[in-house]
């Protein structure tokens, strides 16, 4: 079955994991499968001012809709180009007095568009909104509850004169939205600023070791002609050789997981035992819990107490990230990695995430060549339990390069930009914000190697000189959050 644009995959049954994709044709790492615009997406609550209600993208100055005073966009381009789907919204705003949760939002927008449109096939679509999975069955007795809420709270904002749907459906909506939300990224692809509903990604079934991934492209409004303009869409990329019949799956968690843990977090958000091999087989489980190699191996009661210390240690370190106070996190890091570093092996979990924040922490702190030391650690690590075109492992070898250069080891800081860029040009594609200003970084990097490589100690003369009239750009300060997850789970 293929409809307007999805020529290359098709919906299959598959036995005990219910629908899927497949493709239809031969794809190579790096290849768009296909794209997709959002059937709906809203901006998170948290961020309605501060990112563009149309494409997503984070902006120091937006244009606010003078009728409701909610929404937010870029420009008159942006402003424009939602009209169609925010005009419900905004006369339902001015009447209900506020705007009511991202939930509530999405679901109302999905429902505006079923209006417009009907519950059948939309253009480009394989499956149809009604017939997407919802798990409501599945709910426990929390999720019940918050789903009663939702409806209440959406009934309260539905306008009278808008199409009527039975509670049945709009339960539906919810758990369709709760189940399938997408998470939408800004630019940088550092932050999840909102969720929207994708239904031909909603297709592609979970695999931990999975044959493509997905990125979020916020779109170009920026041009000149509109012609030129490509609205907000997810793209599903080919991560390996795809030869035709062969499933097409994605990650629903990270990898950087034990099997169990991935299993538990996939059972308690998706409501399905995943079966893949690297569950079944508990690949590379072995790797993330390696103890140190050698004559004095430590004893099991070592290892346990080690990692329960590590546990407790994560622990404590969120709560100094949170309050902002980072030398402090610095200091846990630093006494637990002495704790650690004679008990557990290179590619232990970890250790290896003490070394990421470690690393992230410090070069916010301009403690660079420290920082340099725990971000190579990190990504040797990474290396050997990562699937090699893994987008998180690129975004982990980029900040690890960029704190190597800052460091002034402009050798292994150039080789591992490079490294990055290869693997986010699979995954991110050439024209993504990210890959652009890693692109840019290459070149400065390489220009610096050259002047390095021909005189060394002119090299260091002029980037002392550079430093004194121009201060090192800072790094991002650290975030709390993790990588943006594949799909939204409400909180």
């Amino acid at each position: 079955m293929t409809k307007g644009g999805m020529e290359a995959v098709e919906v299959f049954t598959t036995e005990g994991k219910g629908r899927g994709l497949k493709a239809q044709k031969e794809f190579l790492p790096g290849d768009v499968i296909f794209a997709e615009p959002a059937y709906a997406a809203v901006v998170f609550d948290s961020l309605t001012h501060v990112i563009c209600h149309t494409c997503f993208k984070r902006q120091e100055r937006l244009h606010r809709c003078g009728q409701c005073k909610f929404a937010y966009y870029c420009d008159r381009t942006c402003q424009r180009a939602a009209w169609l789907n925010h005009k419900n919204e905004c006369s339902a705003i001015k009447r209900h007095g506020k705007a009511p949760s991202e939930n509530i939002r999405l679901a109302a927008r999905i429902l505006w568009k079923i209006e417009r449109e009907g519950s059948g096939l939309s253009e480009g679509c394989l499956v149809a909104i009604d017939e997407l999975q919802n798990h409501v069955d599945s709910f426990g007795q929390e999720e019940k509850k918050e789903l009663h809420t939702d409806v209440e709270s959406f009934l309260e904002f539905w306008p009278p004169h808008c199409q009527q749907f039975g509670m049945q459906f709009i339960s539906h909506i919810f758990g369709v939205i709760s189940c399938n939300g997408f998470t939408l990224s800004d630019q940088r692809g550092l932050q999840a600023v909102g969720v929207g509903i994708f239904p031909n990604l909603c297709q592609a079934n979970h695999d931990c070791w999975p044959n493509c991934t997905v990125v979020f492209n916020n779109g170009n409004h920026e041009a000149v002609r509109s012609m030129f303009h490509t609205q907000m869409r997810i793209e599903l990329r080919a991560l390996n050789k795809i030869s035709p019949g062969d499933e097409l799956t994605v990650s629903y968690v990270d990898f950087l997981n034990l099997s169990e843990e991935r299993r538990r977090q996939l059972k308690k958000q998706y409501y399905f035992d995943c079966s893949c091999e690297h569950c079944k087989k508990q690949l590379k489980d072995d790797l993330m819990l390696a103890v140190k190699a050698g004559e004095s191996k430590p004893s099991a009661d070592t290892v346990k107490e080690v990692i329960q210390l590590s546990k407790d240690t994560l622990e404590k370190i969120n709560t100094a990230r949170m309050e902002g106070n980072y030398h402090e996190v610095v200091k846990l890091c630093r006494d637990c990695l002495s704790k650690q570093e004679p008990v557990l092996g290179d590619t232990n979990i970890y250790l290896l995430r003490i070394l990421s924040i470690a690393s992230e922490v410090l070069s916010y702190l301009q403690m660079f060549e420290e920082a340099a030391d725990y971000a190579k650690r990190m990504v040797d690590g990474y290396l050997k339990i990562y699937h090699p075109n893994n987008a998180q492992l690129g975004m982990a070898v980029m900040r690890a390069g960029v704190t190597h250069w800052h460091a002034g080891l402009i050798e292994a800081g150039h080789g591992l930009i490079c490294k990055a860029y290869a693997i986010l040009l699979i995954t991110h594609g050439p024209s993504h914000p990210i890959t652009k200003d890693l692109e840019v970084m290459r070149v400065q990097t390489e220009m610096e190697l050259r002047m390095f490589q021909q005189n060394e100690f002119m090299y260091y003369k002029m980037r002392e000189a550079a430093l004194k009239n121009q201060k090192i750009q800072v790094m991002p300060e650290p975030s709390n959050e993790n990588a943006p997850s594949l799909f939204h789970k409400k909180e």
